[in-house]
């Protein structure tokens, strides 16, 4: 997992994917942290991708590195009911205490389980981590 975890992090910017009334939605995001020995990553529940996250916990991350590998995360994502994780994401991503503070009611942690990551590349076999 930690390996999934600098993949995501070095990469910076990657892409979450989840679904709304059967339609797919993508966008961008940066948050990503180790908690509890579970990746997670952040957001707001007053946001829709937050609530379609509720609704259907399955989402898939991608994301590209500087040298030509690529990555999918596809997982389950799980609430975080934990003002610590909050805390520690905010740690990890001060600029967002500005928008965020655990404890707010809006500031979401979720965990990323039951899943696999897949990193791949044109040259190499793709190499399966389980979440």
């Amino acid at each position: 997992m930690n390996e999934v975890y600098e993949f995501l992090k070095a990469a910076g910017t990657y892409y979450l994917a989840t679904t709304e009334d059967g339609e797919p939605r993508v966008r961008p995001f940066g948050t990503v942290d180790i908690w509890e020995g579970k990746l997670t990553i952040q957001t707001g529940y007053v946001k829709p991708v937050a609530k379609q996250m509720l609704a259907n916990p399955r989402v898939e991350i991608c994301a590209m590195s500087q040298d030509g590998r690529w990555i999918r995360v596809t997982a389950d994502a799980v609430p975080v009911k934990d003002d610590a994780a909050a805390e520690h994401m905010l740690e990890a991503y001060p600029s967002l205490r500005a928008m965020y503070k655990p404890g707010d009611g809006n500031t979401a942690v979720f965990a990323l389980e039951n899943g696999k990551a897949v990193i791949s590349s044109f040259t190499a076999a793709p190499v399966e981590i389980r979440l």
